[in-house]
């Protein structure tokens, strides 16, 4: 620091002060004192002076020892429960809602074991109060002869990373590449097993969202009604107009008809 490689030009007057018998005058000890204040205002004027960026420094400190304000809410909020269905392909689901207050986040799974587990979606953005409902999807692996079924723990776990965005836009892993001092890591979930044959309130709840999440899938797939006409092929209009054009023309045909 600036402060420990700053040599005074009294020290050797301060520390001479301390070899000088205690029966010293007072003329002495003034200059001293003296002295020690002039260091002092030195050091302070040098702090001020020379070091312009030492309230930023203490800042990025501060914000690296407070805790991360959270900006998703998470339900399950630290486990991800799976059936425990060995040899298979199982399913979990975890809803997460933004709660940032007026800011569009965007979040990302990250996984440990990216060759057995992945997600859907693996990132989205969501508005303020907006919600889904993610699905992880994981190979369980068969046990090996020494274990039990349900004795086996996994040490796969899942990050869940957001990012603040400016307003709407298109979802893009790229965001935090770009942004990597701006992300914050939200939660590290653990997997847990849950026996499919027992009667388990955890369980009865993962039902209840993977459903939730099928049917927002099945609701994304299902194309919007359009109360406008539509157009099929080459500028040819729906049925209902054709019909009123054919009603119309019949009505022509029978007006010519009684004209004559």
């Amino acid at each position: 620091m600036a402060i420990a490689d700053q040599k005074s030009p009294s020290d050797n007057k301060v520390w001479g002060f301390f070899k000088l018998p205690f029966r010293q005058s007072g003329n002495t000890t003034s200059s001293s004192s003296s002295t020690l204040h002039h260091h002092h205002n030195q050091t302070n004027h040098h702090m001020e002076g020379s070091n312009p960026h030492a309230s930023n420094s203490v800042s990025s400190v501060a914000r690296s020892i407070l805790p991360t304000r959270r900006r998703l809410k998470l339900d399950p909020a630290k486990k991800l429960y799976f059936p425990y269905e060995p040899g298979k392909q199982v399913r979990s689901a975890i809803k997460i809602k933004n709660t940032s207050g007026k800011s569009h986040v965007a979040f990302k799974f990250q996984t440990t074991a990216p060759k057995s587990c992945f997600m859907r979606p693996p990132g989205a953005i969501l508005a303020p109060g907006e919600s889904l409902i993610a699905t992880v999807f994981k190979f369980v692996e068969v046990p090996e002869n020494n274990e039990k079924p349900m004795d086996q723990k996994s040490r796969d776990k899942f990050k869940i990373v957001s990012l603040k965005v400016k307003g709407e836009m298109d979802y893009v892993p790229e965001l935090f590449d770009e942004q990597k001092d701006q992300a914050a890591t939200e939660q590290i979930l653990r997997v847990v097993f849950l026996n499919p044959e027992r009667a388990d309130p955890a369980l009865e709840k993962l039902k209840r969202q993977l459903a939730d999440a099928d049917a927002a899938v099945a609701a994304r797939k299902k194309p919007q009604e359009d109360a406008g006409p539509k157009i099929i092929g080459e500028g040819l209009v729906i049925d209902e107009w054709k019909e009123r054009r054919e009603r119309y023309l019949a009505r022509q045909q029978v007006e010519g008809v009684d004209s004559v």
